[in-house]
């Protein structure tokens, strides 16, 4: 299977679960920070691939609603590296047409954090194309209870699967057909688990920083290879 057949089965939505930064920096004597600046510098040729490969929506876990656990200083770069990036970034973001989206309660993140993301979310509103979503404070089950606190304040006494995913913060990019994570962890950490229902997954050994785009075509191979059945028996 060559590499263009990763265009012929239809992907709408993929999510990166990007881990192994910290592990990957320690293991070459440098501080747990290093290997998140090496992630981020990585992230826009993937984004820039999976837009040329006409994958619709990518969703990025980049901070969650347990990683303000970590030592401050590492929490505190994380964001002036977000910020770096949204900074460098936007303009090659915007000739690609790329649609920001940002799932998580990101008010809580410093000021300077929250005017950069609100700048990139503000100059992409009107882009049609691919959909970035970057996850910021973010935690699977505190979204589905934001959705469940948002149809209550609407007094909406019913709904079904359908309806309750529109109050998603992650609801115009539609359910994730392929996950992956790196470093090799299996497990999915509280990561959009309404969206990832029926999703393929792939636990993929390499941790982010050396995640490159030939890994990304390995991934996509496999997910190629898969018979998503949805609980059914098609091609059986």
């Amino acid at each position: 299977m060559s590499v263009k057949d990763t265009k012929n089965k239809s992907i709408n939505h993929i999510a990166f679960i990007m881990d192994g930064n910290g592990r990957w920096a320690k293991a070459r004597n440098k501080p747990r920070t290093y290997g998140h600046k090496v992630a981020i510098s990585n992230l826009m040729d993937l984004i820039i691939e999976c837009n040329e490969l006409k994958i619709k929506g990518v969703s990025l876990f980049a901070f969650s609603t347990e990683n303000w656990k970590r030592p401050k200083q590492e929490v505190s770069m994380l964001f002036k590296y977000l910020e770096i990036f949204f900074k460098k970034e936007m303009k090659r973001l915007m000739k690609e047409n790329v649609k920001l989206y940002i799932s998580g309660d990101y008010s809580k993140l410093p000021n300077s954090t929250v005017k950069s993301i609100e700048s990139a979310l503000s100059q992409s509103k009107n882009n049609t194309g691919m959909k970035l979503n970057i996850c910021l404070n973010y935690g699977g089950q505190d979204e589905i209870v934001h959705a469940v606190n948002t149809i209550i304040k609407k007094k909406i006494k019913s709904v079904d699967t359908k309806e309750f995913s529109k109050y998603l913060y992650s609801y115009d990019l539609g359910p994730i057909d392929l996950l992956i994570r790196t470093s090799g962890e299996v497990r999915i950490s509280n990561f959009m688990l309404y969206s990832l229902a029926y999703s393929e997954m792939i636990f993929y050994k390499k941790p982010f920083p050396d995640f490159k785009i030939k890994d990304l075509h390995l991934c996509l191979k496999e997910y190629q290879g898969r018979n998503r059945r949805y609980g059914g028996l098609k091609n059986e």
